[in-house]
């Protein structure tokens, strides 16, 4: 066992798992919610943060938009029913691209209901896309790589039921922040050769064509750590031998081909849980590969992009946000 890997590798999960603290619900077992039948209904009120990084209630979100199903099933795996919520916009005309939202919480907590990038949905919203929200299977109890496997199923579902939610099996991107900032690396990465399509609506692809990664880990095999935690390791990989290939496979930067969909890559200078490092890898692997890939760093952005004083500011990334999407999927 590689003891030099290994103890820093430990000191990843823990932060990451510390860094869920803004506004993600700790239940982690899916409701047993077992059909597509979703009721027509405001979000509930899980609290998130504002444009002046205020608390305001989930339940605002509704004024941008003309319609959220929530607790739509969106694949089962292993008999666990997946649910997400769909926020439709009021100004969509025709068919809509869909963007869908990854929470973080170090694999191991969140929902669908919470997180940072509950920010950006109203923009979003403004600009004329269909947001999905997710949940996944979560650590201990599921180890990597369900929760990328999750991801996919989603992908594939959404671009299955197209017509039903009149959006554009064409134009997908996904978004995600700290642990949803590596899986959606992930999904924009990896094709169906990495072996995590598994599940339903395997002849849709889960390929999507465009990603915006907030500060997610992007190889877990440069990752500058220090200290550990055995159990951290062992509950979201399944095992604490650093040179197990798990973690290998578990990094976004292995996968990376000139075919990936475009990147936006969102970091603070100062985060202490993923720092920049992570983050200027993926990109220079990604530019370097032909890859169109942009690297925003924030000057003075701990994790999660919400301090004050960063520069680009959180409502002005959320506006970079929205550019890139509408310049990738419109």
């Amino acid at each position: 066992m590689n003891k030099k890997l290994l103890f820093p590798l430990m000191a990843l999960m823990t932060a990451l798992l510390a860094c869920n603290v803004l506004t993600e619900k700790a239940s982690s077992t899916p409701s047993t919610t077992s059909g597509p039948q979703p009721t027509i209904t405001s979000p509930d009120a899980t609290t998130t943060i504002n444009d002046e990084g205020l608390p305001f209630s989930q339940s605002e979100i509704k004024d941008h938009t003309s319609r959220v199903l929530q607790d739509v099933v969106y694949c089962s795996m292993d008999g666990v029913p997946l649910h997400a919520d769909i926020y439709f916009p009021k100004n969509g005309s025709g068919t809509t691209p869909l963007l869908i939202y990854i929470h973080g919480g170090g694999w191991r907590s969140g929902n669908k209901s919470g997180g940072t990038g509950f920010m950006d949905f109203p923009a979003l919203l403004d600009a004329g896309f269909t947001i999905t929200s997710i949940d996944y299977r979560l650590a201990p109890e599921y180890k990597m790589p369900a929760m990328i496997e999750d991801v996919k199923c989603a992908v594939r579902s959404f671009r299955a039921h197209a017509a039903d939610y009149n959006i554009d099996p064409n134009h997908i991107g996904a978004w995600g922040v700290s642990a949803g900032g590596h899986l959606v690396s992930m999904l924009g990465t990896s094709d169906e050769s990495a072996g995590f399509d598994v599940g339903e609506y395997l002849e849709y692809s889960s390929r999507v064509q465009a990603v915006v990664d907030m500060f997610g880990p992007a190889d877990f095999l440069t990752f500058p750590f220090s200290g550990h935690s055995s159990m951290v390791a062992s509950n979201v990989f399944g095992t604490t031998d650093s040179s197990a290939p798990i973690f290998a496979s578990a990094s976004p930067v292995t996968y990376i081909s000139a075919d990936d969909p475009p990147f936006l890559i969102l970091q603070g200078d100062a985060d202490q849980t993923v720092p920049l490092s992570q983050s200027q890898e993926f990109y220079d692997k990604l530019a370097g590969t032909g890859v169109d890939t942009q690297l925003i760093i924030v000057e003075g952005g701990e994790h999660g992009l919400m301090t004050s004083g960063e520069s680009p500011s959180r409502i002005q990334l959320t506006q970079k946000i929205m550019d890139f999407f509408t310049l990738k999927l419109k």
